[in-house]
């Protein structure tokens, strides 16, 4: 079967070999892109599990998962993240496709969406479609630093799963909430998007009747409820720390380009925060109470980041 998985990855130590070897039913190739942020031994993991490991800083979802595929020997990629693994339909599946029929240029598969052991289906957990499979020169992910997808003219859903283990208990589906809404800020932040006042507000709002009131989750209990206000959360503070972060470059106005430690997707509990900033002596005064000055600072920003670090 000539594909090629691509998995990004940032400390996933505890997940990458077993995300290897179900990518490895399928594939005849996996690559592994190590965040350089890395601290734990998922690279050593990865290449004892028969991957090709390579070394790059965060540059964003997208942007990374595209980062991976010149690095590919075949043109079909599966990319699935760390804590993903292929459901024995979507092997069977994909091993029962043409890969030399042009007809199709991607396939989407149902994502089943877990909290420990209990699977999540309400508010538009099921079926969660994603295209995972798809041929390099005619689809790829957008350049989008945050909620990226594959983009393909002719997309083929097949009602086959991936399963996805979203969150290990309650508390840490909290947590990635957290990360997730930095990351979103993060991103729109480099956009130089920016939201008004009202804006958190409002998003939580719409964000409430698409999740309650559209997609179910009044009908779907606990589930449905939870689901909610996880993701009006999330909209609530994506925007929030958007406005936070301007409201920190306006006192500061070099603010560096450093992201939240990778994407969330692949660091959930890496919440991040306002980019980091280095101070310097500007020479610009500031009264103190007791009527004496100080030297007020502001703030430079580090040299461009994303240089490619590649090894083997």
């Amino acid at each position: 079967m000539k594909i090629t998985a691509t998995i990004i990855a940032y400390n996933e130590e505890k997940d990458i070999a077993g995300c290897i070897a179900s990518a490895q039913q399928v594939c005849d190739e996996v690559i592994v892109i190590v965040d350089t942020k890395t601290t734990d031994s998922t690279a050593k993991i990865a290449r004892a599990a028969g991957a090709r490991v390579f070394h790059q800083e965060y540059l964003g979802d997208g942007p990374q998962k595209a980062w991976a595929v010149p690095h590919a020997r075949h043109d079909w990629i599966l990319s699935i993240d760390a804590d993903e693994r292929l459901d024995q339909d979507m092997v069977a599946y994909i091993r029962s496709i043409n890969l030399n029929d042009d007809s199709v240029d991607a396939y989407a598969f149902r994502r089943r969406n877990f909290v420990g052991k209990h699977w999540i289906r309400a508010a538009g957990f099921y079926p969660d479609y994603v295209v995972r499979l798809y041929h390099r020169s005619r689809a790829g992910y957008l350049p989008r630093k945050a909620h990226s997808r594959v983009e393909a003219k002719k997309i083929h859903k097949v009602r086959a799963h991936l399963l996805h283990r979203t969150y290990e208990n309650y508390s840490h589906w909290l947590e990635r909430v957290n990360a997730l809404s930095s990351r979103d800020a993060w991103a729109m932040y480099q956009k130089g998007k920016r939201p008004t006042k009202m804006a958190p507000v409002l998003h939580a709002f719409v964000a409430f009747l698409r999740k309650f009131f559209l997609k179910g989750g009044f009908l779907q209990g606990v589930d449905g409820l939870t689901v909610t206000l996880t993701t009006v959360l999330r909209a609530y503070f994506k925007y929030l720390k958007c406005i936070e972060m301007h409201e920190a470059a306006a006192v500061s106005p070099e603010v560096s380009e450093v992201s939240p430690q990778q994407d969330a997707d692949n660091n959930p509990n890496e919440g991040g925060s306002i980019p980091r900033r280095r101070k310097v002596v500007t020479g610009r005064k500031k009264l103190l109470p007791s009527g004496k000055s100080e030297v007020k600072t502001k703030t430079s920003a580090p040299a461009k980041e994303y240089k490619k670090k590649t090894s083997l």
